[in-house]
């Protein structure tokens, strides 16, 4: 959280959150991502870092598309495929966290 809506605090250690925040290069993640270039949640400039899925609590590692507001996550079908080839993905609800590695 940034030090912005800090109005009392005039210390040494005032607006240290925004100074932090210019240093780190990676961009904030967005509400809902796709790992599908094809997509219009597709970022690329947060695939160029690892980030990591939390779905109640347990870190997946197939996921392909979340939403944080709506609290829920698109994994692919072990087996069922679409007509194009590509695998179904299935949508599985709770709480979801968004975080970089």
């Amino acid at each position: 959280m940034s030090d912005t809506h800090d109005s009392g605090d005039t210390g040494a250690g005032a607006g240290t959150g925004a100074a932090a925040a210019a240093a780190d290069p990676r961009p904030a993640l967005p509400d809902r991502l796709s790992v599908n270039p094809r997509s219009p949640y597709h970022v690329a400039a947060v695939f160029e870092h690892d980030i990591g899925i939390r779905l109640n609590g347990k870190e997946r590692f197939d996921v392909e598309e979340y939403c944080l507001s709506e609290a829920w996550v698109r994994v692919p079908h072990p087996r069922a495929r679409d007509r194009r080839g590509q695998p179904l993905l299935v949508m599985l609800k709770g709480k979801v966290e968004a975080f970089y590695r």
